[in-house]
């Protein structure tokens, strides 16, 4: 999968080196609050004694996408990284400001819209220049953990951008229930690392500001199949079967054709047909009920669990195999 030598001899960043064996928490400072206090970004650096990959595995790009900072927090705390061959560096939370905020964006802009970031620039811009500078520049692959927003859940699934072969072959070896090829978006974390030939998966469970255990189990389970591949972890780590792994080849957003009450009828994840009853919208009165069917075969990869709805809003999330 990889031809070149592994870069993880010596991990450098923000002057401070991490040799073989070393394990460091490194604190990159980035701004300061109205009043004076110092806004950093946590960096844990596990170096193995044997040379080997060197991972990112960052979550909090986005500060209301919970569920990716508790994925990576529980890893932390069942010290998962015992790291004997390469090295992992995890950064739990980047975005302390939309954390702090309960927001998607920091200071008003999104920082995955603000790469490849500039060092004089907004305070997005700045987070996104340090992520590139300091720490994407030691990495072989990375892994970004996000959920999904405004009310839409979807259900694990792995995301990789369709010319990166490295980046399919690892997606295979994240083994999640559902993955598919996404198009890059402008200026997105994806996108820069891929101008860099870093592949990157992009891991999606669950909502924003809310916990949700299968994704958070999901999470957990491919990462360490993907360790364990690069015999990262020790062997006598146990992680969870997953029987299913579909590749999604179509997707398409099913979208409300009136305004009203939404009630789901399927669970996400579920395996649909066409003309099938997903859900109903009905107004308040009682006096209309509109079904919303499904215009294909397919899987539930998304839903939208928000009761009140308007035209045009994205309701389920279709993909077909």
């Amino acid at each position: 999968m990889f031809k070149t030598p592994f870069k993880n001899e010596v991990v450098e960043i923000r002057g401070q080196k991490i040799g073989l064996g070393q394990n460091k928490l490194i604190k990159i400072p980035v701004d300061r609050l109205p009043t004076g206090t110092l806004i950093e970004i946590p960096v844990y650096v596990f170096n193995g004694k044997k040379a080997g990959p060197t991972v990112l595995l960052q979550g909090g790009l986005h500060g209301d996408e919970v569920n990716s900072i508790e994925l990576i927090r529980r890893m932390l705390i069942d010290k998962n990284y015992k790291i004997q061959q390469g090295c992992v560096i995890v950064v739990p939370l980047l975005n302390v400001f939309g954390f702090l905020n309960l927001s998607r964006n920091m200071h008003g802009k999104d920082v995955n819209r603000s790469f490849p970031g500039s060092k004089k620039g907004s305070l997005a811009s700045r987070f996104a220049y340090y992520l590139m500078k300091e720490l994407v520049v030691n990495v072989d692959f990375a892994i970004d953990f996000h959920t999904g927003g405004a009310q839409r859940n979807n259900y694990p699934q792995i995301r990789y951008t369709d010319q990166d072969k490295k980046a399919i072959a690892l997606a295979e070896l994240f083994n999640a229930p559902f993955q598919f090829a996404s198009k890059l978006i402008p200026k997105s974390f994806r996108n820069e690392c891929f101008k860099n030939e870093i592949p990157v998966l992009v891991f999606e469970g669950g909502e924003s500001l809310r916990l949700d255990e299968l994704s958070i189990k999901e999470g957990i389970n491919g990462t360490l199949r993907v360790l364990k591949h690069f015999n990262m972890i020790s062997n006598t780590v146990k992680i969870e079967k997953q029987n299913t792994n579909i590749v999604i080849i179509k997707r398409q957003w099913i979208r409300a054709k009136s305004s009203g009450l939404f009630s789901l009828k399927v669970k996400n994840g579920s395996k649909v047909i066409k003309n099938q009853v997903l859900g109903h919208i009905m107004d308040t009165y009682g006096e209309t009920q509109l079904e919303v069917k499904a215009p294909y075969n397919g899987y539930i990869i998304a839903a939208n669990n928000f009761p009140i709805v308007n035209m045009g809003d994205a309701l389920f999330h279709l993909g077909k195999i």
